[in-house]
């Protein structure tokens, strides 16, 4: 089976607006799957893990032999430090959005807190997921794309050729030779 990459057309420029915190935290809660980012070896690992999100806290399940639950229960407080992403951006339009949170994972040891959690976080793969981890976030970032309004599209395009100051006219798109 083979697969051949079909590129999406071209797209307007688009606009990323920087998140606020708590919208960033609502986005991420609103899907189900995301990517924790943590080092194993000395190198960056990802892994892509459903989640829930619970009083602010990012709640992953894993398993015994995976190399985060290994790290989180070896780790003293404040834990192991991790990122986590989620996103829904539109392969077509590409307008939609982007959450990193960077933070603490630490293993849920607490029974009842492990029980509550397997019940909300079914595990999307085939193995038994025995592990809980929580992530705490530390910094919360994200950006929205948008549509670029046309207008702000070629003010930017003027501003950044020194148009618009009586220099030359927004008509006159073409290079101008570096100044002396």
């Amino acid at each position: 089976m083979t697969s051949e990459y079909v590129p999406s057309p071209p797209v307007a420029p688009r606009r990323s607006t920087e998140l606020g915190g708590e919208e960033a935290l609502a986005l991420l809660g609103s899907v189900s799957l995301g990517r924790v980012v943590f080092t194993r070896q000395a190198l960056p690992t990802i892994r892509p893990v459903n989640h829930v999100l619970d009083d602010g806290d990012i709640i992953i399940r894993t398993h015994e032999g995976a190399a985060l639950t290994s790290r989180t229960q070896k780790a003293g407080d404040p834990g192991v430090v991790v990122a986590y992403e989620a996103d829904s951006i539109d392969p077509d339009t590409h307008l939609g959005w982007s959450v990193v949170v960077t933070g603490y994972a630490q293993p849920v040891t607490d029974p009842a807190q492990l029980a509550r959690y397997r019940a909300l976080l079914r595990p999307w793969v085939d193995r038994s997921m025995d592990y809980a981890i929580r992530i705490v976030p530390d910094l919360i970032t994200g950006v929205r794309l948008t549509e670029a309004r046309r207008s702000t599209v070629v003010l930017d395009v003027f501003a950044s050729r020194g148009q618009g100051r009586g220099e030359s006219s927004p008509g006159d798109l073409e290079p101008r030779p570096a100044r002396p």
